[in-house]
């Protein structure tokens, strides 16, 4: 009896293993399936912060776009009227020569007007004059000529075109005659 009373033991023994062993399958197939889970929720999450993100880049991109069109929209009719202001600039020049007072009073009343318009919208001149560094990236040398003196070597000796910015862009570079 006592054999088969061990017997007995032992296979209770077995089954308490085995049902334990079950219980410990579920509990890591349970484990498994909610890390799977949370594996999953993060990929969604991760997923939708990228978007957000590209969403959020796409809006600032756009809006800055809008900015600078709305800014250099104007552009194409300024650059058309540039030709305009540099015969005022050349009218002024002439009648001022003369007598005619009123008339140099006149061109130069209209001169201003449209000057003061175009610079309210954002158009401001370059400034310039005989004697100031060349620079390539900032002039336009149109020709070279032999300085007058030493000093002008390399340096701005006339300015033929006035040139001028929109906000921060250049939209005419100034035409200068260089000294060699």
């Amino acid at each position: 009896m006592s054999t088969t009373d061990n017997t007995e033991h032992i296979d209770v023994n077995d089954v308490n293993s085995a049902a334990e062993e079950q219980v410990n399958n579920e509990v890591q197939e349970e484990v498994s399936v909610e890390e799977q889970l949370q594996n999953e929720i993060a990929k969604e999450k991760d997923k939708f912060m990228r978007l957000f993100a590209e969403f959020e880049n796409y809006k600032k991109r756009t809006n800055k776009e809008r900015i600078d069109l709305f800014k250099t929209a104007s552009e194409d009719v300024m650059k058309a009227l540039l030709p305009i202001m540099d015969d005022f600039d050349r009218a002024y020049i002439e009648i001022s020569k003369t007598e005619e007072k009123e008339l140099l009073k006149g061109v130069e009343l209209i001169k201003n007007k449209l000057s003061n318009t175009l610079e309210n919208k954002g158009l401001t001149s370059i400034e310039l004059s005989a004697g100031d560094a060349f620079n390539a990236d900032d002039h336009e040398a149109i020709t070279q000529i032999p300085a007058p003196t030493d000093d002008l070597k390399g340096k701005i000796v006339d300015v033929v075109e006035k040139g001028y910015k929109l906000g921060d862009k250049t939209i005419r570079f100034p035409k200068v005659v260089i000294g060699k």
